[in-house]
């Protein structure tokens, strides 16, 4: 019988750090930069590695909740919100559509939040997961950190002009 690493290793009593980020069979180099570093920082915080000789301690924001918002009908998904999103209660995340655009439901955000994960495929089954949403004490905050965190992690340096 198989077993995932992580099961193995909670059957071994052996705490474990999963790290998921990005998007299936794909290579996303902000993410992975972004796991790189907390792996080094959890390493350097239990004494795996010698400390940083500079650091800025970063505090974490904690979610209050995370949902998955599911398709509420089968079809194609066009208009969809991008990762980082803040999004509003009620506020359409995706529309989705029947082949021929006759009929057209739209995915609703059931909450203030921010887009964590999102369903990249054009097609979708009714209940299908298209977007994961999480709720902060102060959305406001996370989006400003959100900013910082992508500035920090990505590979293009950004030009104004």
């Amino acid at each position: 019988m198989l077993q995932s690493l992580c099961a193995c290793a909670a059957g071994l009593g052996v705490p474990m750090l999963i790290y998921e980020a990005g998007e299936a069979l794909r290579f996303d180099e902000i993410s992975i930069r972004a796991g790189l570093r907390g792996i080094l920082n959890v390493m350097r915080l239990i004494g795996m590695l010698p400390e940083a000789r500079r650091s800025r301690r970063v505090e974490p924001v904690l979610a209050r909740a995370t949902s998955w918002v599911r398709a509420p009908a089968s079809g194609i998904v066009s208009d969809k919100m991008k990762l980082g999103s803040r999004v509003k209660k009620g506020q359409r995340l995706a529309s989705i559509s029947d082949p021929l655009g006759d009929e057209e439901e739209s995915a609703i955000t059931p909450f203030d939040g921010i887009v964590i994960g999102r369903c990249n495929l054009p097609l979708a089954h009714q209940g299908d997961a298209l977007f994961n949403l999480a709720a902060f004490e102060s959305v406001t905050q996370v989006e400003g950190l959100m900013e910082e965190f992508t500035a920090t992690h990505d590979l293009e340096p950004r030009t104004d002009g």
